[in-house]
C-alpha cells in the first residue's frame, strides 16, 4: 500500500512537471543572460554645462542637470544612439522631462548633442506636455528608415502615450496621443510605455505586421495591446469576453482593456508591469521584455519593497495576445550602489536594446539618475 502511494504522488509529481514544460519556452527562447559591463557604467551621466533656451520659459536652463535616465536606443550604421530623458531642476516639479540624442561608435562610450531634440514648446500639444516634459521614450522604424518614438507627456497632473516621428533622429514630427484617433475617452485617460512588435535587421528595429496589422503593449498596471496601419494612429484593443470585463482599478479606467498579462502575487513583478524596449518577433514568438514594481505588501520578500526589476515574456507570433511561456524570475535587479541609490531608489529600468558587433546590448535606467548598460552573446532567430 505504501509503495502504490508513494508510486502515485510520483506519477503526478512527474505529470504536474512535463504538464510545466509545455507551458514553459526552452531557455534560448528567452535572451539571457545580460552582464553588467562594470567597466563603463554608468555610461552616461548628467551634465551641468549644457544649457538650452526653453520656449515656454523664455530663458536658458540647463536641462540634464539633474539627472538623465530611460532611454531608447537605435543602430544607424556603425554607430549606437541613445534618445534618452534628461531633467533640469527648475519649476513646479523641480525638473521638466525633455529628451536628447546622444551617439557611440562602440555602444559604451557616449557623445551628447547639446541641445535636446524632443521637448515642451509652445504648440498645440503644450497642454499636454507642460510643465511636467516628454518622458521614457521608446524606438522603432518601418522599412523606409522613418523612425517613430512613443513618449509619455506628463502635464503633472496625467501621463498619455504620444507619439512622434523622424527621419534623422534629431528633427521631430509630433503627432499627440497614439489614441487621438481612437476617441476622446482615450486621450482623456491615463496611458503609458509604447512597446512596437518589431523584427530585428542588421542591429535595425524595424517595426514589423502581423496579421495585417502593426502592433504595440501598452500600459503599466497591466500589459495592454493596441493595432494600427500606419504606426501613428494606434486602437486599443478591448475586452470581449464577459467573464473578463474586469476594468482596470490602478488607474480607474472605465473601459475594460484586454489584458495580455498581468501582476504575480509574491513575485518581483507584484505591484505592476510595463513596456519595455520594442517587442522581437522570432521564430519562436515575440519577445517581450517588461519592467515591473515589487509590491512591498504582497512582493518577493527578497527584494527590498519598491524594486523596478525586469523580466522576460514569450508570446505567440501568430496571436499577439497569447502568452506562451513567462520566467519565473527576474534577469537584471538593482546591485550596483548606483542602481539602489538615487532620485528613486533601487531601480533598473529597462527601454533601449540593440543588436551590436555581435552582441544583445541593454541600456537601462538607474535610480531614475543615470544610464547603465548590460550585454549579452546570446542569440534568438
Amino acid at each position: 500500500m505504501k509503495f502504490r502511494i508513494v508510486f502515485i504522488l510520483i506519477a503526478v509529481v512527474f505529470l504536474f512537471t512535463r504538464c510545466n514544460q509545455r507551458v514553459t519556452p526552452q531557455k534560448t527562447a528567452f535572451l539571457v543572460p545580460f552582464t553588467k559591463n562594470v567597466n563603463v557604467n554608468p555610461c552616461l551621466l548628467p551634465s551641468d554645462s549644457l544649457q538650452f533656451f526653453c520656449p515656454v520659459r523664455q530663458e536658458m536652463v540647463n536641462w540634464e542637470e539633474k539627472d538623465v535616465f530611460n532611454p531608447a536606443s537605435a543602430v544607424k550604421g556603425d554607430t549606437v544612439f541613445l534618445l534618452y530623458r534628461a531633467e533640469d531642476t527648475v519649476g513646479k516639479y523641480h525638473g521638466t522631462s525633455r529628451i536628447g540624442l546622444a551617439y557611440s561608435l562602440d555602444g559604451y562610450h557616449f557623445h551628447k548633442r547639446e541641445e535636446p531634440v524632443l521637448f515642451p514648446d509652445n504648440d498645440e500639444f503644450k497642454r499636454y506636455e507642460w510643465e511636467g516634459g516628454c518622458e521614457d521614450p521608446r524606438l522603432v522604424e518601418d522599412d523606409q528608415g522613418t523612425y517613430y518614438l512613443t513618449y509619455t507627456a506628463y502635464d503633472g497632473d496625467k501621463a498619455r502615450l504620444f507619439i512622434a516621428s523622424s527621419r534623422d533622429l534629431r528633427n521631430w514630427t509630433k503627432h499627440g496621443s497614439v489614441f487621438g484617433k481612437a476617441g476622446d475617452e482615450y486621450v482623456a485617460m491615463w496611458s503609458k510605455a509604447g512597446s512596437i512588435v518589431c523584427k530585428e535587421a542588421d542591429g535595425r528595429m524595424v517595426a514589423t505586421k502581423i496579421n495585417g496589422k502593426y502592433w504595440m503593449y501598452w500600459g503599466e498596471s497591466n500589459i495592454y495591446m493596441a493595432t494600427s496601419d500606419n504606426l501613428i494612429d494606434w486602437e486599443p484593443i478591448l475586452e470581449t469576453d464577459p467573464q473578463k470585463m474586469e476594468l482596470d482599478t490602478m488607474r480607474k479606467y472605465t473601459t475594460a482593456f484586454k489584458s495580455v498579462f498581468s501582476t504575480r502575487h509574491g513575485k518581483f513583478d507584484s505591484e505592476l508591469v510595463e513596456p519595455g524596449p520594442p517587442a522581437i518577433l522570432t521564430e519562436e514568438g515575440i519577445l517581450f521584455i517588461y519592467n515591473s514594481k515589487n509590491s512591498p505588501e504582497y512582493g518577493d520578500k527578497q527584494l527590498a519593497p519598491g524594486t523596478y526589476a525586469a523580466g522576460q515574456v514569450l508570446i505567440d507570433k501568430d496571436d499577439p495576445t497569447k502568452v506562451l511561456g513567462r520566467m519565473d524570475d527576474w534577469f537584471i535587479t538593482p546591485d550596483q550602489p548606483f542602481e539602489i541609490t538615487g532620485q528613486v531608489n533601487n531601480v533598473c529600468f529597462v527601454e533601449g536594446l540593440v543588436h551590436f558587433k555581435d552582441k544583445w546590448l541593454l541600456y537601462y535606467g538607474t535610480a531614475d539618475s543615470k544610464i547603465a548598460v548590460a550585454e549579452s552573446s546570446s542569440s534568438i532567430k
